[in-house]
């Protein structure tokens, strides 16, 4: 296996190996047809086995704080997509791009890797392995039919809103899981670069 820098002919390798990585996940509808331009530097990487991309990782970095990131220690990098294709999860490849990245990221003068995943545990956990720790969490709460729709207004005339998502960081989540079928819990991770 080979970890090298995205190229564009990757794209339709690395838009295949991110989808079938998320549908086992609570991302599994966040679907792209294009993969993602940044709009600050940035660290791509992909994994590379029998001219198969295996697996990705995409980290928007900081030339000044708060640009891409929400910390306030430093210059800091977004992991914005990491993903292992399932045939090739559980060896390893997750570990060797983030390390390879975190290699990048302090040759760039980054002091911390941060990055956003909804409420599966096993993807906390790895991170947790991986020496992030939780620092902040919302709830990614998604909203159909008309029953949760009712709480959705718009102010457009003949425009009827159907489906919608919305982020929630009130104290009364209880209440929000009660109300709402599709709730996830958002948490922000973040690993101090050495």
């Amino acid at each position: 296996m080979e970890i090298k820098a995205y190229h564009p002919n990757d794209e339709k390798g690395w838009l295949q190996c991110r989808v079938l990585a998320f549908l086992s996940t609570a991302y599994y509808d966040n679907v792209l047809q294009e993969k993602e331009k940044y709009k600050h530097p940035s660290i791509e990487l992909v994994a590379i086995h029998q001219n198969k991309v295996v697996g990705l990782i995409d980290v928007e970095y900081e030339a000044e704080k708060n640009q891409v990131c929400t910390g306030e220690r430093g210059l800091g990098g977004m992991i914005w997509n990491l993903a292992v294709h399932p045939d090739y999860q559980r060896l390893q490849i997750g570990q060797q791009l983030l390390h390879r990245v975190e290699n990048l990221a302090i040759e760039k003068g980054l002091t911390y890797l941060e990055a956003w995943t909804r409420d599966d545990d096993w993807v906390v956990d790895w991170y947790k392995k991986n020496d992030f720790r939780p620092v902040y969490a919302y709830l990614h709460v998604f909203m159909e039919g008309k029953s949760e729709m009712q709480y959705v207004k718009s102010e457009v005339k003949a425009l009827r809103p159907v489906q919608t998502w919305a982020h929630y960081n009130g104290e009364n989540e209880e209440s929000i899981r009660q109300t709402f079928e599709r709730v996830h819990t958002c948490t922000g991770l973040e690993k101090r670069l050495k």
